[in-house]
Formats: structure tokens, sequence, C-alpha cells
């Protein structure tokens, strides 16, 4: 998501932050090239001006002027104004009211309610630990409940069971008493849409919200549908009145234009955002956070919760001891691929890495993407037990036999092999230095950073991480506006160097000194 956005706005505000000084003139020309890359985003007009408008207020004037980097306070400038447009604080759904919590989902057909519906009250039964059950009121399209009654069975959420021939109020009068006599906390109603605004269809969800006065009512609209989501946004609050919305599909966004126009035209907050197809894939919206990924500035503080989220802490304390003792294999190795594939693959993690949205090209001619985790760990699952735990002894015969089983060719292998001395190496050097769990992840960060040509700040940075398992959210925002680089989020240090193609094996690089969650 934001992909185009973020690198146009890159372009043009890279020609400032390196300018000694500025005048009204290369303020307005800047103005001008974010305004169009705003519009081609398709962020509404009305949103686009008001936005526009704001930034000219504060960036002409004295304080750029006398400022030391008008450029990049220009950037800062930009940075909190997304964040505005944005929302500024964080905003999670509210399950402060008397038990069971109705939580009413409302959008139009197509656009995910369903599985979003599946995938919060996972959420909450994992995260919360609430007793959830959810109830689908769609009797239009068809097998829409025992879709949800699936998704359950799957997700292990209590569904209202099904009974023929009953109405969606009927439904929801059945569910909202359901799950008081059954001492759940929350109760997720799944409604059903129509492929476009209409008076039964709102006069429908009228009625659900008389029936069972929601305590939540989540707008949930596909981000692909641009400025259309607007529309959707402030029709649906009119007439039923929305606490805020749920954006579907942004994995396959690269605008980001309803994001920035729904909130600021309805005024209601982005809640979440749906990352995928995956039951686990929800992501809360942090407005700071997706102003520094607009920016270019990395997003350490979500990678560092998404690393919490799906690395076993068990696991990561056998690879600390592991790496400690000088011992890699090829079977860890293919566990670090694993667990990057988890995190989001190689576009996901480097996503929210400080200075690296500058550097995507470079990345992905040196080959560095997810189909090259795919190829390696194609290579490996074509060893043998005794292969993998010694590659050092492969020869060319053996080569040739894991290559015509996964589908390579020799010089993939070698270079998977050369990616695993290299890191095998920077693992025995760090092994009588002291440290571990999330400092030996963070030495080797940093070693990779400086191979990886980073600035010394940024490497240093990454290679001195802190125990993060004692860090609370808001040391974690301070890190992340640290490891941004000068300036924290006022702008980046310019000039990063290229990337070369010999790097080390970034994949398996490790984040598994991260605190992890328990089995």
């Amino acid at each position: 998501m934001f992909e185009s956005l973020q690198d146009r706005l890159g372009s043009i505000l890279n020609g400032l932050t390196g300018r000694g000084s500025l005048s009204d003139a290369d303020v307005a020309a800047a103005l001008r090239e974010v305004r169009r890359a705003l519009l081609e985003a398709d962020v509404s007009l009305e949103v686009v001006r008001s936005f526009t408008d704001r930034v000219r207020e504060k960036a002409v004037g004295a304080e750029i002027v006398k400022s030391i980097k008008p450029g990049q306070m220009v950037v800062k400038i930009v940075h909190d104004e997304l964040v505005a447009t944005l929302g500024s604080d964080q905003v999670a759904i509210d399950l402060n009211a008397p038990a069971p919590v109705t939580v009413m989902m409302v959008g139009l057909q197509g656009s995910g309610k369903t599985t979003t519906s599946a995938k919060i009250a996972k959420r909450m039964t994992e995260r919360q630990k609430k007793r959830v059950l959810m109830a689908s009121l769609d009797t239009r399209r068809p097998a829409a409940q025992e879709q949800l009654r699936i998704l359950g069975e799957q997700t292990k959420v209590a569904t209202l069971p099904i009974i023929a021939g009953q109405g969606p109020v009927e439904i929801a009068a059945r569910a909202a008493q359901a799950a008081k006599l059954g001492g759940y906390d929350v109760l997720i109603l799944d409604t059903a849409g129509r492929t476009h605004i209409d008076e039964p269809l709102m006069a429908e969800m009228a009625e659900i919200k008389a029936a069972t006065r929601p305590h939540e009512i989540l707008l949930v609209a596909d981000s692909l549908t641009g400025q259309d989501a607007v529309n959707l946004a402030r029709s649906f609050d009119e007439r039923v009145g929305i606490t805020g919305i749920v954006l579907t599909r942004v994995d396959g966004d690269g605008r980001g234009g309803a994001a920035l126009s729904m909130r600021a035209v309805t005024g209601k907050p982005i809640k979440l955002l749906g990352t995928g197809e995956k039951m686990d894939a929800l992501e809360d919206f942090h407005p700071s956070r997706i102003a520094d990924r607009i920016l270019g500035m990395g997003d350490i503080v979500s990678l560092v919760e998404r690393a919490a989220e799906t690395i076993d802490a068990d696991k990561a304390a056998a690879m600390a001891k592991k790496m400690q003792a000088g011992k890699f294999d090829l079977n860890d190795l293919a566990d670090q691929i694993a667990q990057m594939q988890r995190m989001g693959g190689m576009g996901g993690v480097m996503g929210m890495m400080p200075g690296m949205a500058k550097m995507k090209d470079q990345i992905s001619a040196a080959g560095m993407d997810d189909k090259l985790l795919k190829r390696q760990l194609a290579i490996i699952s074509s060893m043998t037990k005794w292969e993998r735990a010694n590659p050092d002894a492969l020869k060319h015969s053996r080569k040739k036999r894991i290559a015509a089983g996964s589908g390579t060719d020799s010089a993939d292998i070698n270079k998977l092999l050369k990616m695993h001395r290299q890191m095998a190496d920077m693992m025995k050097s760090m092994s009588g230095k002291g440290g571990k769990g999330a400092g030996i992840m963070g030495k080797l960060m940093g070693g990779l950073g400086a191979k990886m040509g980073m600035p010394p700040g940024l490497a240093g940075g990454m290679g001195g991480m802190p125990d993060l398992s004692k860090m609370d959210p808001r040391q974690l925002e301070e890190m992340a506006k640290a490891m941004g680089g000068a300036g924290g989020r006022g702008g980046l240090p310019p000039g990063l160097p290229p990337l070369g193609k010999g790097l080390p094996g970034l994949p398996g690089g490790g984040f598994s000194g991260l605190p992890g969650k328990k089995k």
C-alpha cells in the first residue's frame, strides 16, 4: 500500500532536503508536485486541497527561512500533516461496554465483511482472551451463512446455528439473546451487502441497528475502490452512523488514496487494515507509522511487533544459544527463511526498514526478493538430512542432484552456500563478545547493515539494538525515530550508497533473538 505515493513524494521531497535554502517559489513548485502525486494516488480532491493548503501555510514563513535545514523542515511539515489527515492516534475497537459487546459489520457485497469478521474474532480470542460469538445475517448471498460457519471452525470461534427461513432482523435478535445467555464477551454481526448502495440496504441496516443497539459499527471497505470508497463511507455514516473503518485488500493497493480520503471526509478512524487472505493478515492502523512508510522512513516498531507475534520464544532461545556457540547449519537457515516469510516476506520486512524504500530498485536488481526465498527453501528441501547438517561437504555430484530436485542450477546452490558461510562466520565472530537474545540479533543486523552500505548511524543503530522484550511502546517509538536517521522523522540521511550484489544472507539475518510468543 502507498507504493506509488511513496515513490512520488520521496523523489519530490528528496529534491528539497539537500538544498541549503528554499525560496517561496521552491516550496510552491514542490507543493504542485505533491498535489499531483496525491491526485494520482486517488486521494479525494477536497482532501488534497485541504492538505496542500495546510502545508503551504506552515511551509511559507519565517520558521522555514530561519531553519538550519529548511528542506528537512518541509519534510517534517508534510509528515505531520499526513498524520493529521490519517488521524493523529491509533484507535482500537472499543470493548468497554457491558457484555456482550455487539460489533456490527457493514459494507458493500464483496468488500470482505465475512472474512474480516472471522479475522477480528480470531484476534479477540487469541490476543484479548475474549469469548466471541459470530452470526451471519446475510440471507441473500448463497452459502454466506455457511461460509461464516466454516471460518468459525477454522478460527475456533463459535457461530450462531443456522435456522432456514429467518430474516436478518430475526437472526440478529436471536444472536443477541444467544450471546447473553451463553456468557459471551463479544457478538459480531456479519450483515448482508449489495453491489451498490440502495434504499433497501440502508433500511435493513437501520432495522438491525435498532434491534441490537451495537456498540461498534465498522464499515468494511475495499481499498481498491479508490474515491468510490469515500462516497460509500459518507453514505453509511449518514444513514447508519459508523464508528470506524476497516480497509481490506491493502496488499493489492499501491495508491492508498482511500485511506487518506475516508478518514478526512468522514472524521471516523480507520481501525484495522486487511493485508491478505490468511486469518492473521490483519493489522492495527497507526497513522504516524503509516506516514513514516509513505515518506520512506520505515516502520521499525511494527516490524518488531510483527516479529514478536510470529516468532516462537523457545525456538528463538535455542537459536540464540546456537549462534553463541558459532553453530549454524542449513536447517537453521531454512527456519530463518520461513520466519521471514511469516513476517511478510522480503518485501514486507524491507518496506519497514528505514531507507530501504529508496533502494528497492537496487534490491530488486540484486535479486533480493521473495522468489529468492522460495528458491533457497527449494534447494535446502532437496538436500538430505546429513547434507543440511554438513553443507561444507557438498561436492559436484551432490550439487547436481540437488539442482535437479529443486529446479535450480549449481550457481544458485553455490550462492546459497556462500551466503551460509558468511553468516556462520559472522556468528562465530560474535560468539565470544557476549550478549544474547535480542542483542545477538542486533549485532547480526548491524553487521549486515554495514555490509549493505548503510550509513554508520543506521547500521550502528541496528547493531546496538537493546533487549526489545524490556521496552514499552513509547520506548519502541523513540527507537524508531532514532533509527529513522538524522532528524528522526524530519528526514532520512541523504545519499545512501548503492546496494551491492554481493550481499550476505539477509534472509537468514535472523530476528531469532527477538521476544516471541510462548506456546
